[in-house]
């Protein structure tokens, strides 16, 4: 009894320890910033040169909250509206340190990949450099029927129409933060879902690498 209890205690703990390494917990996101919304607005460029200088955790949290984040807890609402709540979007993270998912109503990130896919990405997006220069891609992906089931086929445009909601949060929060952003949307959607292993019901819709402006 005491060796069953022993091995079962042994598994908890590598089960429990590998659930922690895989789950990174983000700072709180901060409401509010030191620059106004009309600046950032006024400042946002579409940036390709980036300097090889990582981001902070508090800055990839920041920049994913402001795509999806949960802002209020009470009802579950999200950064960017949605139709009908049906919430299609889902959010990967590409950097040196690996490939990840972002989890909103935990603001964490669980880690999928350990590998650097910056120069593959790239590849798949027809060589853009700004990709495997950024220090972090940001990859917004949607399962449309999440939204078409409530919808029919005019919900696929519902999806579309969100996907540039969480992306304007998203040039204007890199603003906000000192950073720049670049918006890229060509690239092959077999081959990026290929290459991070996406679930099939998932579509690449948008690419945003993000980092400092190199002078």
């Amino acid at each position: 009894m005491l060796k069953v209890s022993s091995i079962l205690i042994s598994l908890f703990l590598l089960v429990t320890t590998s659930y922690a390494e895989e789950m990174i917990k983000l700072p709180k996101p901060k409401e509010k910033g030191l620059i106004s919304l009309e600046e950032t607005i006024k400042k946002r460029r579409s940036e390709r040169n980036f300097l090889k200088k990582d981001l902070t955790l508090e800055q990839i949290g920041q920049l994913l909250w402001s795509s999806q984040g949960i802002t209020d807890e009470r009802g579950s609402f999200r950064s960017a509206p949605s139709a009908g709540a049906t919430y299609p979007l889902e959010i990967y993270l590409v950097t040196s340190q690996g490939f990840f998912s972002y989890i909103p109503y935990a603001h964490s990130l669980k880690k999928i990949k350990a590998e650097d896919l910056r120069r593959d990405l790239a590849r798949v997006c027809y060589g853009q450099y700004s990709i495997e220069e950024a220090p972090i891609d940001i990859v917004i992906c949607a399962d449309f029927k999440r939204t078409t089931q409530r919808y029919g086929e005019r919900g696929n445009n519902y999806v579309y129409i969100e996907v540039g909601h969480a992306a304007e949060n998203l040039h204007l929060q890199a603003v906000a933060e000192g950073l720049a952003s670049v918006p890229i949307g060509a690239f092959s959607d077999e081959k990026v879902k290929e290459l991070l292993d996406l679930p099939k019901d998932q579509v690449p819709i948008y690419i945003i690498p993000v980092g400092y402006i190199k002078d």
